[in-house]
């Protein structure tokens, strides 16, 4: 009876010690969720993928031209000119312009109506020119243009410029410079740009010069 208190001793011990090692498990964890365990080691960021440099496809410039080999001067004049300073690329768009052309004056820039070959000034009564301007205003305008730009009214390149700068056509012009249309297509806006009184063999030129074009 007398080792009683010794073995109560032990038992106390061990039971410190559980509520010890308890003790110690709970800290630890707490202090792993909050980051107290040690110094944190930082970590490098992540290398970002290196991608290839996408090169850009070049761009290639497409120049549409038609030639009328077998055209008169004056035509083929005109239809450079008609190529350069606009953007038509539709063979039919600009058959129908020239067969246009070819019924008011056969590309005979200083022609009045009725077929006298005289000058800007000399032209009294009726159409002259390239597309036998008519009105009172857009014979004018001829003049007036010719007189600020410094060019002859009564020839071919005063002409032209002018009837590819007049207002008129310009409304006009997106219409012509459309794709893949026929040629009773662009008559429309023909007419809305000439306004011609008899219509004549113009369509039939337009058809026969869409023969005549060469792609190059």
């Amino acid at each position: 009876m007398e080792r009683l208190p010794t073995i109560i001793a032990t038992s106390s011990d061990a039971i410190t010690g559980k509520i010890t090692l308890i003790t110690k498990t709970l800290i630890a964890s707490a202090a792993l969720a909050v980051g107290l365990t040690g110094p944190s080691v930082p970590v490098p960021p992540a290398a970002e993928p290196t991608v290839s440099e996408i090169q850009p496809l070049p761009t290639i410039q497409y120049n549409i031209t038609w030639k009328c080999p077998d055209c008169t001067p004056n035509e083929q004049y005109v239809l450079e000119e008609l190529q350069k300073h606009t953007k038509i690329t539709d063979r039919n768009a600009l058959a129908t312009i020239m067969g246009n052309i070819q019924q008011e004056s056969k590309f005979i820039p200083n022609i009045c109506e009725g077929g006298a070959r005289v000058s800007y000034t000399e032209c009294k009564v009726g159409g002259y020119g390239l597309i036998q301007w008519t009105s009172i205003g857009r014979y004018k305008g001829l003049g007036n243009f010719c007189a600020k730009y410094v060019c002859d009214p009564s020839s071919l390149e005063g002409q032209t410029r002018w009837m590819i700068n007049e207002p008129i056509f310009q409304r006009n012009l997106p219409v012509f410079e459309g794709h893949d249309q026929s040629i009773s297509y662009y008559m429309r806006p023909a007419y809305n740009w000439l306004g011609w009184g008899i219509k004549g063999n113009r369509e039939i030129y337009a058809y026969d010069y869409t023969e005549k074009l060469v792609l190059v």
